[in-house]
């Protein structure tokens, strides 16, 4: 049954697709971030649904009329010259075959990235997409909340298996990052009726980021909350929320899970710890021996051999900095590094400019709940290897299409008429329909 509720959606979608490849983004946004087949027994288990949706999206691009838009911002220069570099170091790896396997991953990420920048072309489009990622995870959120209120902790919440978010510390990084785009719905969800649900879908994933169990989840939980607070504009509706949802998360975890929480401060006694900081130093080494790196999936005896502290103690390196610093080499973690704080930047300048225009109220929300978004995934990222996760750079695909909306082009208009408000009014009409 659940095989052919997947596939009635997916394969039903294909025709009005090729007519609003829009539909299309959505619908790629939510098979990868839920993962609707991967929950599937029979036939969808290993159904390439992503492949087939995003086949058929290109050919409605290429049919349909709807609008689209290309923004060549520095953000987006950066993100390509990055791809570019990854090739090039693809071609030095010291683990070949899995490096080209991995980057024609990472490829197939970055297109649908572009398919996303080309197609996001009004405030309407960015919120459908926002909506489409924050239902996609806060089904996980949600689910896993009420398992661990119902287990009382005890077990792991864990993701669906072979997917980005398919453990539990992937999932929770995932998780942290959405409670912010779903506070942004919160604020500005012209239907009553669905804002209780979102306040208990925060609170519900919240809880669900607890019973992960993942270290990593309560060092994000707690550099997010802090960042949350600041940058909301009712601090004491998010001041209650966020002690609402720590108090209640902490009440249900059992012992267990505050000795598992205190090995932070003894990470030189945890066999775990001691594993990433061996696989760090290796990238360090790495990085200093070799301009490119170690290339993709470059984790292996033999480069430990050759680089580590510890040889013998072989790892994956766990950590979103330490990954692209090894396999890409320092050229490689300048420009990663760059196309975060360009985009962290971009939000501060739409917030700047909302500040002074209150149409662009929802604007400045939006950037000010992302940069929350990022506060997780970079800190939470610190101890996970997601350097790649399509998460973060549709974040900035959704960054550079809100500042060229709001900032861009109303004052582009206001070089004619002398009226930026005109222009953000003209901005957010054009093209309405989704």
């Amino acid at each position: 049954m659940r095989d052919l509720l997947v596939a009635f959606i997916v394969f039903g979608s294909l025709p009005f697709i090729l007519k609003r490849p829009f539909w299309g983004i959505v619908l790629l946004a939510g098979l990868g971030y839920m993962n609707p087949h991967r929950l599937c027994y029979t036939f969808m288990l290993n159904m390439p649904v992503v492949q087939i949706v995003a086949i058929v999206t290109l050919i409605g691009m290429l049919m349909a009329k709807e609008a689209k838009r290309m923004i060549w911002s520095r953000e987006i220069v950066v993100l390509v010259i990055f791809v570019v570099w990854m090739g090039l170091t693809t071609t030095q790896a010291f683990n070949s075959n899995a490096a080209w396997i991995q980057y024609e991953k990472v490829i197939k990420i970055q297109i649908l990235t572009f398919m996303t920048l080309l197609l996001l072309t009004t405030r309407e489009r960015v919120n459908l997409l926002v909506w489409a990622i924050v239902f996609s995870l806060a089904f996980y959120g949600v689910k896993g909340g009420i398992f661990t209120i119902a287990k009382g902790g005890v077990h792991r919440v864990q993701g669906p298996y072979g997917t980005f978010i398919g453990g539990n510390n992937e999932l929770a990084l995932a998780m942290v990052m959405t409670i912010p785009l779903m506070y942004y719905l919160y604020m500005h969800e012209k239907h009553k009726w669905l804002k209780p649900g979102l306040m208990a879908g925060m609170i519900l994933t919240a809880i669900a980021a607890f019973g992960t169990q993942s270290r990593g989840a309560l060092v994000a939980l707690t550099l997010t909350g802090a960042i949350f607070w600041l940058k909301s504009r009712t601090k004491i509706r998010t001041a209650v929320l966020i002690a609402v949802a720590g108090l209640v998360g902490l009440s249900l975890m059992p012992e267990e899970w505050f000795e598992r929480m205190n090995t932070i401060q003894t990470y030189g006694e945890d066999e775990s710890a001691i594993g990433r900081i061996n696989a760090w130093w290796t990238a360090w080494h790495m990085a200093n021996d070799r301009i490119f790196g170690g290339g993709f999936e470059t984790w292996i005896p033999s480069v430990f051999a050759r680089y580590a502290p510890d040889p013998s103690n072989v790892r994956d390196v766990h950590s979103i900095y330490f990954e692209v610093l090894g396999e890409h080499g320092w050229p490689g973690l300048i420009l990663f590094l760059s196309l975060l704080a360009l985009t962290w930047m971009k939000c501060s300048s739409v917030i700047r400019f909302a500040r002074k225009h209150p149409e662009a109220l929802w604007a400045k929300d939006l950037a000010a709940m992302i940069q929350v978004t990022m506060v997780a995934y970079m800190s939470a990222g610190a101890f996970l290897g997601l350097a790649y996760f399509d998460y973060i750079y549709h974040v900035v695909a959704i960054v550079v299409v809100v500042h060229h909306m709001v900032v861009v082009e109303p004052s582009r208009r206001a070089g004619v008429s002398g009226d930026v408000s005109t222009g953000l009014g003209q901005s957010a009409r054009l093209g309405a329909s989704p």
